[in-house]
């Protein structure tokens, strides 16, 4: 089917009477619409110079957890500068533990995981203790600087997660479509064309295959061809559902999508927006 025929059946399809969709923008911003709160989506293919879309991209949205790639990121370039960081015991802190850890359910104050497992843990489980802890090692001025130096101009760090404040002060953790997208695509860069982006290639492979094996995956995920490879991250808080892919990475056509959300009162409809934004873009722009 020709992608001007699926979007403008897809538009149809969800909104009746409504004018047929001339582009992905339009299609994305119909479903968008059907939505209880505010959507931006941003997905660009590889060595694209041009976005295919840009959605509300350059808004600030609550980042919630798929800020971990940021942190992630952080992580691996300290390891480059440091040998062996990856493999150091870090001692939990009684501060740093919260709800939200499937890795390290049981833990305590004290007990020792290495660097490297507890990345692991925060991006495949999205474990928020595994979160915190590297946030401690790494300090928040180190994150923030990793953002800036990326020109993620809309991304900060500035709370632990589920810390003592964070049911109030999730929003102070940003980031925008475009710059969750942009650090995604540097990523898939390094590690498809073997040159040093954010980092060098072989750590922009680690971080792409420990996304890949990242367990939510009932937002974009759901809304792509069964079987297609995807590297992920979700993210959660109250009003927002979250989610940004690496799609077919290493693949022949690669693309990053990203769709974030606020301000929903149904969390159902916001699912559902993700799912079918997924689908309408791997319709336009996904093959292979």
């Amino acid at each position: 089917m020709k992608r001007s025929a699926f979007i403008a059946g897809a538009a149809a399809a969800s909104v009746p009477l409504a004018a047929p969709a001339k582009s992905l923008h339009d299609a994305v911003r119909i479903i968008a619409a059907t939505a209880s709160g505010f959507v931006g989506a941003y997905a660009r293919r590889l060595g694209s110079a041009t976005p295919s879309l840009s959605y509300n991209s350059e808004i600030r949205f609550p980042a919630a957890s798929v800020i971990k790639v940021l942190i992630l990121l952080s992580l691996y370039q300290a390891a480059e500068r440091r040998p062996g960081l990856l493999d150091r015991r870090l001692y939990l802190r009684a501060g740093d533990m919260v709800g939200g850890t499937p890795f390290l359910d049981g833990a305590h104050p004290g007990s020792a995981y290495t660097a490297r497992y507890l990345a692991k843990a925060m991006i495949v489980a999205s474990d928020n203790t595994a979160a915190n802890a590297l946030i401690t090692l790494l300090g928040f001025d180190r994150i923030n600087v990793t953002a800036r130096r990326a020109h993620l101009r809309h991304t900060q760090l500035k709370r632990h997660f589920l810390d003592f404040n964070a049911v109030v002060h999730h929003s102070e953790n940003l980031t925008s479509p475009h710059d969750i997208g942009a650090l995604l695509y540097k990523i898939e860069a390094g590690a498809h064309e073997g040159i040093r982006t954010v980092a060098s290639p072989r750590s922009c492979r680690a971080m792409i295959d420990l996304m890949s094996h990242q367990e939510d995956r009932d937002k974009i995920v759901r809304g792509l061809p069964k079987g297609t490879p995807v590297a992920n991250k979700t993210g959660e808080v109250d009003f927002v559902r979250n989610d940004v892919a690496i799609v077919n990475p290493y693949g022949d056509a690669p693309y990053v999508l990203t769709v974030l959300t606020k301000g929903l009162t149904n969390y159902g409809d916001g699912l559902s927006a993700i799912r079918r934004i997924a689908k309408t873009v791997h319709a336009a722009i996904g093959r292979g």
